[in-house]
C-alpha cells in the first residue's frame, strides 16, 4: 500500500499504481509502477523500500530508465552524452541503483 499523505512526485506513481490496479491488463505489474522510484539506498519513494526488498523489475527498471532520461533531449535540458551518463550511473551504484544489476546494465551497453 502506498504512503498515505504524500504529494508531488509521490502522487504519481501511486496515480499510475491506482490506474495499473483497475486496467486488468496492467494489474499484473501495477506493483512495478509503484515502486519504479525506489532507491537501493531506501531513500526512494513512496514507500522507502531499501536494497532486495525492491521487485527486481523495478531494480532494472531504474537503471535503464534513468540512462533513457539522462540520453533523451527534455523540454526543460538537452541530452547528455553517452559517456557521462554511464559515469553518473556508476557513480549511484549502490546508491540509487542496484549494483549487481548496474554492473550487467553497463557490460551490456558495451557489448556489440
Amino acid at each position: 500500500m502506498p504512503v498515505a499523505g504524500r504529494t508531488f512526485p509521490f502522487c504519481c506513481a501511486e496515480i499510475g499504481w491506482r490506474i495499473a490496479q483497475n486496467t486488468p491488463e496492467l494489474a499484473n505489474i501495477a506493483e512495478y509502477i509503484l515502486c519504479h522510484h525506489e532507491r537501493w539506498d531506501g531513500r526512494g519513494y513512496p514507500r522507502g523500500l531499501k536494497g532486495e526488498e525492491i521487485p527486481l523489475a523495478c531494480r532494472i527498471l531504474a537503471v535503464a530508465d534513468a540512462y533513457d532520461a539522462m540520453t533523451s533531449d527534455r523540454p526543460y535540458r538537452g541530452a547528455v552524452g553517452r559517456r557521462e551518463a554511464i559515469a553518473e550511473i556508476k557513480r549511484n551504484a549502490g546508491k540509487q541503483f542496484d549494483p549487481a544489476v548496474t554492473d550487467i546494465f553497463l557490460k551490456l551497453l558495451s557489448s556489440p
